[in-house]
């Protein structure tokens, strides 16, 4: 009985003591580090030669942080500091070219994290090359040489280069201003130097953790996913880049057919995506949203009008995915034109108008840039100095002046390069810049509502925000209208009555996809599965890996361009919601011509309930991946070859670190007391039938 009783208790007493260590690990760890939540990371990209990004050591790389805010204070770090390596806080005005070189050059520098800055660098930040999309557009070695490799024209000039380098320790960006600070302040209690001599242990330290499982290049890691596949190993070592243009049209088109090879349609596109040095910010105001914003409010104008069903020619708009990693969605489409899988072939573009940057214009002037290679073929020459006359025509007496760049000058960076790689297409595009861009934050997180100049009232609500006119939308709007009178003209429309956007529109389309996108409008305007992707912030368009098996849902920017773009071009329709979600159940011959999307709806007066409806429109996705990828060409020159890589975990924190000689009495104490303990425990237990005498066994009497 005794001997049962006793083993009862000690069992007891073990997992009492396991529950203890178990329960109290967490706040262990909680009182040790500091998590860094709001952090953004430089992540890994592939490519089918090399790999760019960054990444830190299988299980983090640590280092005492030191705060560089001007240039003198890189010395400590790169030479006097004692105490390497270090985890380098480096001010947003100091993340450039010469100062990155200089630290990834060092073997005292275990990271760095960057601050972040609501206003730009002055000076400007571009951390995109000088030559966006070098070796994939038009201009090649055997075509056009005299332009290629931005021979003769720098676009980006303020390009560092800076996210296609390859750097062997992680960067993070601390989005966060309280956790800044938090940080610079155990800085300034602990490591900051004192009169030029080194700080006393503790010393504040920081963790980032970025492990990347690909590496090399894109041939290797689709490599390792193949074989990893086969054996069922895991899910692989990186994604592939898929993405989603969508597109619509002034007159619908049946997507399980194809145009007829003698209807001729006008192309009008823009590009939907952006990028930045970190993963997943690439807010885009003036790279991309200036320029899909106005193509959706003309777009709107256009199908307004009564008369546009009975145009000689149709008209396409296009937003293009994927285009900061070569083209991936204007040469998806292309290539799905040529092999007869996409309902317009290339043969059906009479003409092709894109917009690129076009919210920073000076002097109201709006420039047309053409390629002087295919202007040479007379019929095309002719039919793109009707797209420029049909654009001057259609902005006399607006506040937009139209003027063509000088004709020996190649096109900047844009989609029709993909189609003109492959046909001599007509075609010009609209940008703010006659040579170099405008845009001094081009593919930064800095590309944001402010940089084009987006201003409200102060005291202004959410809601009359959203509804509050400025001169960026004023703006917009007006390059919006002249695009649809010169489409109109384009397409074979006689009437001289002028086509207007609405600049209420184009106000809600840039507070929603710059602001804030989970606003009253896109509320109304959105699937009620789609709704999760409504954020209290700015959205991002960054193009990120995609799992195949969830490739054929449209991503989180798709499905705010579809919405917007079905709601303006489409109609309220009266069917109930199984039928507009199952349209085979809707007894109409025209139904293979429409998209039908049941929305949320307003809400119902001032009930939390909302009053939901089915809208029809021409507007759908394009599920574009690059064609590399379907023909197993990794090392391909011909399609992008970009991939990004899986990681481990994203995560910062911060915790103070010991001397190493109390890191080693530590460890000598914690030996002595376990050996101590061992050794208690022995005895204990050897002599537990003395020490737990079981007093009812005992002869003595009471």
């Amino acid at each position: 009985m005794m001997g049962e009783a006793y083993r009862g208790w000690r069992g007891l007493g073990l997992v009492v003591a396991l529950l203890a260590v178990v329960c109290g690990g967490n706040s262990v760890e909680r009182k040790i580090y500091i998590p860094l939540n709001s952090t953004a990371p430089c992540v890994r990209l592939l490519n089918a030669t090399h790999q760019v990004g960054c990444q830190s050591s299988k299980n983090g790389d640590t280092g005492v942080i030191h705060v560089v805010e001007q240039e003198d204070d890189l010395q400590w770090v790169l030479e006097s500091g004692p105490h390497p390596p270090y985890m380098v806080v480096l001010e947003a005005s100091l993340l450039r070219r010469d100062t990155m070189q200089k630290l990834k050059g060092s073997t005292r520098v275990s990271g760095i994290a960057v601050t972040f800055s609501q206003t730009g660098p002055a000076a400007g930040f571009s951390p995109d090359p000088q030559c966006p999309n070098d070796g994939f557009g038009l201009y090649t070695s055997d075509h056009g040489p005299q332009f290629a490799h931005c021979n003769h024209t720098t676009w980006n000039p303020l390009g560092s280069g800076i996210s296609y380098e390859d750097f062997q320790f992680p960067i993070f960006l601390l989005r966060e201003e309280n956790e800044t600070e938090v940080i610079k302040q155990c800085y300034r209690e602990h490591n900051m130097p004192q009169n030029g001599s080194a700080p006393q242990y503790p010393l504040c330290a920081m963790q980032l953790s970025s492990f990347m499982y690909g590496v090399t290049n894109t041939v290797t890691c689709m490599r390792r996913n193949s074989l990893q596949s086969s054996f069922s190993l895991s899910a692989g070592v990186c994604d592939t880049i898929i993405v989603h243009n969508v597109w619509s049209s002034l007159k619908p088109i049946n997507t399980t057919g194809t145009v007829p090879p003698e209807e001729q349609i006008v192309v009008a596109a823009a590009r939907a995506d952006s990028h930045s040095f970190f993963w997943n910010l690439a807010p885009g105001a003036d790279s991309t949203v200036s320029g899909f914003v106005t193509l959706l409010a003309a777009a709107e104008a256009l199908h307004k009008r009564n008369d546009t069903q009975d145009l000689p020619r149709n008209i396409m708009f296009v937003l293009f995915q994927g285009e900061v990693y070569d083209y991936i969605g204007s040469s998806r489409m292309v290539y799905d034109m040529e092999k007869g899988r996409f309902p317009v072939s290339l043969g059906n573009i009479h003409s092709f108008v894109e917009l690129n940057q076009v919210a920073l214009r000076n002097d109201s002037f709006l420039w047309v840039h053409t390629d002087p290679i295919s202007r040479t073929n007379e019929t095309v020459n002719a039919t793109v100095q009707e797209v420029v006359d049909s654009l001057v025509a259609a902005s006399q007496g607006s506040n937009v002046t139209i003027q063509e760049v000088d004709r020996s000058q190649p096109l900047p960076p844009a989609s029709l390069q993909r189609f003109l790689r492959v046909r001599n297409i007509p075609g010009v595009v609209l940008t703010d810049h006659r040579t170099a861009y405008s845009n001094r934050y081009y593919h930064s997180v800095y590309d944001t509502a402010d940089n084009i100049h987006m201003r409200y009232p102060e005291g202004l609500t959410k809601d009359e925000e959203l509804k509050y006119v400025t001169d960026t939308a004023r703006s917009l709007a007006g390059v919006a209208t002249v695009l649809a009178n010169s489409l109109y003209r384009l397409a074979g429309g006689k009437s001289t009555e002028e086509i207007k956007a609405d600049p209420n529109t184009v106000t809600q389309m840039l507070y929603g996809f710059l602001k804030m996108s989970n606003n009253s409008w896109f509320q109304s305007i959105i699937r009620d599965e789609w709704r999760n992707v409504l954020e209290a912030t700015q959205p991002q368009y960054y193009m990120t890996g995609t799992i195949k098996s969830t490739s054929r849902e449209p991503n989180s920017p798709a499905r705010l361009l579809l919405a917007v773009f079905a709601n303006l071009t489409g109609a309220v329709v009266n069917l109930t919601k199984e039928e507009c979600q199952n349209p085979d159940k809707i007894d109409d011959p025209n139904k293979e011509l429409y998209s039908y999307t049941w929305v949320q709806g307003p809400l119902d007066g001032n009930s939390t309930s909302r009053l939901p409806f089915c809208v029809r429109s021409a507007t759908h996705s394009h599920v574009a991946e690059s064609p590399a990828f379907e023909l197993d060409q990794w090392d391909s020159t011909e399609y992008s070859t970009w991939t990004e890589s899986r990681w481990k975990e994203i995560k910062a924190r911060i915790f103070l670190v010991p001397s190493h000689e109390l890191e080693v009495i530590t460890l000598v104490v914690g030996i002595a007391v376990l050996l101590v303990s061992l050794l208690t425990t022995y005895f204990i237990n050897a002599k537990a039938d003395i020490l737990f005498t079981n007093t009812q066994d005992s002869d003595v009497a009471y």
